[in-house]
């Protein structure tokens, strides 16, 4: 090999304190795109300082496409042996033993991990110190066809909801098909009391809107209607972290909204996309996050919401 190919098959992106090496930066992820690993990696670096606020702490599920996004793909748990020894890890229980996760602390775990051909890494609800004790709440919002008035809609409803319930909440596109609506959480409730609450809020929104919203997991019974996802509550699931790159056309990113952008004329889970970083990065609608809540009194509150729903 001439000095010019050890060239092609290898960069050095400086993240941080380290140099880390990208090999094959020029091998195309996208293919309809053009977008090349390096690409990826420079994508990832440059958002880092707003990304990494999102990921520290938290066990990783990365998604990764070592031929492109229309090549093979998998998602993968357990940290390969040949990862370096700087990326932090967390290794926790599982039904038949335990899975050590990746965590990603720093800028330069985050090209690490796009060197890996990791194009979307997905975060727990819940840090490594306390993975039963969720920090966040989720509630995934994808329409069950192509109207995304109606995830629109679905949107604003739970942000009714959870503002009658005193839970201040952000919303984000996916980067895929919907949004996600998240409550910033204190951890005192466990994992499953955090997942049947989102059940119970669901459930009130799905009642005051039997027409447009449901919670039936069946998709035969649905009938047209915005499913109320709140199976990501559970402990050891996952999603995709703000600021990620989707495996997709034209490489959309998970995005972070203003509630106001809900209504803002074309909206779409993908609205953003890799090659809008510096845009992207111009405005922070989380730049002041509520502060995280108990669910103690909410719960209160929500079941005074269900006794005045029932008939």
């Amino acid at each position: 090999m001439t000095a010019k190919q050890r060239t092609t098959a290898l960069r050095r992106i400086r993240a941080g304190g380290r140099s880390v090496e990208i090999g094959h930066p020029d091998k195309i992820l996208f293919p309809g795109d053009g977008i090349t690993k390096a690409d990826l990696a420079e994508y990832y670096l440059t958002v880092a300082r707003r990304m990494l606020p999102h990921l520290r702490g938290r066990p990783l599920m990365l998604e990764r496409h070592p031929d492109g996004t229309q090549g093979t793909s998998f998602m993968q748990e357990e940290v390969p042996d040949h990862f370096p020894d700087w990326i932090h890890r967390a290794e926790l229980p599982k039904q038949d033993g335990t899975v050590t996760y990746a965590v990603c602390d720093d800028t330069a775990t985050l090209v690490y991990l796009a060197d890996q051909a990791c194009i979307t890494p997905h975060r727990f609800l819940s840090r490594a110190d306390r993975p039963d004790h969720p920090d966040r709440l989720v509630f995934d919002l994808d329409p069950p066809g192509d109207d995304f008035a109606l995830v629109r809609k679905a949107a604003h409803g739970l942000h009714e909801l959870l503002d009658e319930l005193e839970l201040p909440s952000l919303v984000m596109t996916t980067g895929s098909r919907g949004l996600h609506v998240i409550v910033p959480l204190d951890r005192r409730a466990p994992v499953d009391g955090a997942r049947s609450f989102a059940h119970a809020a669901a459930d009130v929104l799905a009642a005051r809107h039997p027409d447009r919203f449901t919670t039936e997991p069946r998709k035969k019974a649905r009938h047209g209607r915005l499913y109320l996802d709140v199976q990501r509550n559970s402990y050891a699931q996952t999603v995709v972290a703000p600021y990620a790159v989707r495996a997709l056309a034209g490489a959309p990113v998970a995005a972070p909204l203003a509630w106001g952008d809900l209504d803002v004329l074309g909206l779409t889970a993908r609205r953003w996309a890799l090659s809008d970083a510096d845009r992207l990065l111009a405005e922070n609608p989380w730049h002041d996050p509520p502060r995280p809540r108990s669910l103690t009194k909410s719960r209160q509150r929500l079941t005074t919401l269900i006794t005045r729903t029932d008939p």
